[in-house]
């Protein structure tokens, strides 16, 4: 199992709350596209004579907003993944989409291309929510497109956003059944956080909007898994729900510890050893592989760093973390650490061990990525 994404790095305009690489202006999106085609083939021996790599099973158009290409430029960034690698016969190939770009005609069109899975971001189906959080798209564009997507595409995600001041519990509780009434096989759902160089800071130090709060937050989370899993919604990963087979194959490559090449500005790979990321400068990114070079740094990976990565992603999917494979893989010594930092958490009832494997219980769940700091080893 291995997978490609591809980063588009523009959007009509600057969410608040997103710390995404992206640029709003569109001048240089056709020269992008021909520099990431390029990085696609520039890199296509990187993981050569590598078994696990055989294989392109999913290709991801992440951003940004990817929906702002045209479909023509989708099917040519597709077109040179298959001229480069090897894709299996049937690759998932998703297009991240807001509402705004996704017009009838422009489903209809995208219906004829290889993109066989959307995730549309819908954050809210209210729009007093949308405008604070500077969405491109309304209210009406959002139940708009989700009746016209499901006409042609079966596997569609959706993105909600929990947690926004001011929400109370039942108005979370009617974006979830809004999105159930359109029968959507897979929703990620993330609380609203806020990071330091976007607007949404700026705003709430300035007073304009109250801050989230983590209680409010926990609660909202509380509603979202028990109404989905009400609904025949598998809870797979913290953030994530999907129907049965309507798992994101792309995303659980990256927590199950699969090898990934990234492609296109801020764009991170993996390869089991050591992690890369390209510059997040769209111009940088350019001019380096006008020059035919890779413009990203290389940090190779600790067993350490290995171990914690384990634990953050076992944790927070359906998976968690198998103590046989933490003896096999990091050594004895490790395991004894391991089950000495979660020993409080056991007391606790947030952390429990089943067949070998330790997972979040129920009550531990929202607070799976503390616990799991908790049991890093530090280098």
């Amino acid at each position: 199992m291995s997978g490609i994404y591809i980063h588009i790095p523009f959007c009509k305009q600057a969410c608040h709350y997103c710390d995404f690489h992206f640029s709003t202006s569109m001048k240089k999106k056709e020269e992008m596209v021909l520099a990431i085609a390029k990085e696609i083939q520039l890199r296509k021996n990187e993981f050569n004579n590598d078994f696990e790599f055989s294989e392109v099973e999913t290709i991801y158009f992440g951003g940004g907003t990817p929906s702002v290409l045209t479909s023509e430029e989708i099917e040519f960034l597709i077109a040179a993944v298959y001229s480069n690698y090897k894709v299996s016969e049937n690759p998932e190939i998703t297009l991240e989409a807001n509402p705004d770009d996704l017009s009838n005609e422009r489903i209809v069109e995208l219906a004829k291309t290889p993109v066989n899975r959307l995730s549309i971001g819908i954050q809210s189906f209210f729009e007093e929510d949308l405008v604070m959080m500077n969405r491109a798209h309304n209210s009406v564009e959002a139940k708009k497109c989700l009746e016209e997507a499901t006409q042609y595409f079966d596997n569609i995600s959706l993105d909600l956003i929990y947690g926004i001041p001011g929400m109370s519990n039942d108005k979370w509780k009617q974006n979830i059944e809004t999105a159930l009434s359109f029968d959507i096989p897979h929703i990620s759902s993330y609380a609203l956080t806020v990071e330091p160089k976007t607007a949404l800071n700026k705003l709430i130090q300035t007073g304009k909007i109250a801050a989230p709060k983590d209680e409010v937050a926990q609660e909202h989370f509380a509603v979202l898994v028990e109404t989905l899993e009400a609904n025949d919604f598998i809870h797979y990963e913290l953030s994530n729900f999907g129907k049965a087979n309507y798992f994101s194959k792309n995303n659980s490559a990256y927590w199950l510890g699969k090898k990934y090449i990234g492609i296109g500005p801020s764009a991170h790979s993996y390869n089991g050893v050591s992690r890369s990321w390209n510059v997040s400068n769209n111009s940088i990114y350019l001019k380096s592989i006008q020059e035919n070079k890779l413009p990203n740094e290389i940090e190779i990976l600790s067993t350490a760093d290995r171990y914690n990565e384990y634990i953050m992603t076992g944790l927070r999917t359906i998976w968690g973390v198998s103590l046989d494979r933490i003896e096999r893989e990091f050594g004895v010594d490790y395991l004894n650490y391991l089950n000495k930092q979660a020993q409080k958490f056991l007391e606790d009832n947030l952390l429990s061990v089943k067949n070998n494997i330790l997972k979040p219980t129920s009550k531990g769940k929202f607070l799976t990525d503390g616990i799991a700091s908790d049991l890093f080893i530090l280098n």
